[in-house]
């Protein structure tokens, strides 16, 4: 099947969607991230409440 595209636009296309898809995924991250830390803030599970061991909060 041909869809009549420019192949070097195409190739520029490919090249700058990697660049693209990890600052996507790094947001993905940070946000999952916060979410985490903001419901369980918000339902008092912390690791001080908890009972995480010291050890495992340090690394």
């Amino acid at each position: 099947v041909t869809f009549n595209l420019p192949e070097a636009g195409l190739l520029l296309i490919i090249g700058i969607d990697q660049f693209l898809d990890m600052g996507r995924t790094a947001t993905n991250v940070i946000g999952n991230s916060l979410a985490t830390a903001v419901i369980g803030r918000w339902e008092g599970e912390t690791a001080e409440t908890i009972g995480v061991p010291a050890e495992a909060q340090a690394a």
